[in-house]
């Protein structure tokens, strides 16, 4: 187990996500989540910058019933743009950062799946099972994948004040 000590996101992570562009309709999210069981899409620009992340609660909550719509109207909302749900602004990390503390990210703050970027481009992403499999393979006794240029154990990851960006990168102890 020792091994996992070792890994980075960028061991674990999927390169180059699937993705959709803010203007995809809810109709092709809706069928890309089923298709893929996937939980999240990343939203990205023509340039592969990260605009927002979707997930299948950001689908349903189209779908909620208010004052000023008691019945929502299917199709209507089928043809609305992944842009007019998607969270925007999500928490990223970078692939560099230490696998542990991207463990300790998803048990404390409950995410199924964290986007990976350098700058604002998306490089990939990384869900629990990512995590899991990481941790399977350091049980067999099998170390990271990729070889380090950096020594990056002593590092911590800090969250971003309230109002700037909510990358979680790691700082120096």
């Amino acid at each position: 187990m020792y091994e996992f000590l070792d890994y980075q996101v960028a061991d674990a992570m999927t390169y180059r996500p699937l993705t959709v562009s803010p203007g995809t309709p809810l109709a092709e999210v809706e069928a890309l989540f089923e298709r893929h069981d996937f939980n999240s899409l990343p939203v990205v620009s023509r340039d592969g910058i990260l605009l927002g992340v979707v997930t299948k609660l950001d689908f349903l909550k189209a779908f909620a019933f208010t004052p000023q719509e008691m019945v929502p109207h299917y199709d209507e909302i089928m043809r609305r743009p992944v842009e007019s749900v998607m969270t925007g602004n999500p928490v990223t990390i970078p692939p560099h950062m230490v696998l542990t503390r991207l463990l300790q990210l998803m048990v404390d703050a409950r995410y199924r799946s964290v986007p990976v970027t350098i700058g604002a481009l998306l490089i990939g992403i990384v869900a629990r099972q990512d995590v899991a499999r990481a941790l399977r393979r350091a049980a067999a006794g099998e170390g990271p994948k990729l070889r380090r240029t950096r020594p990056d154990c002593d590092r911590k990851p800090a969250l971003a004040a309230p109002g700037r960006s909510q990358r979680v990168e790691e700082a120096v102890a």
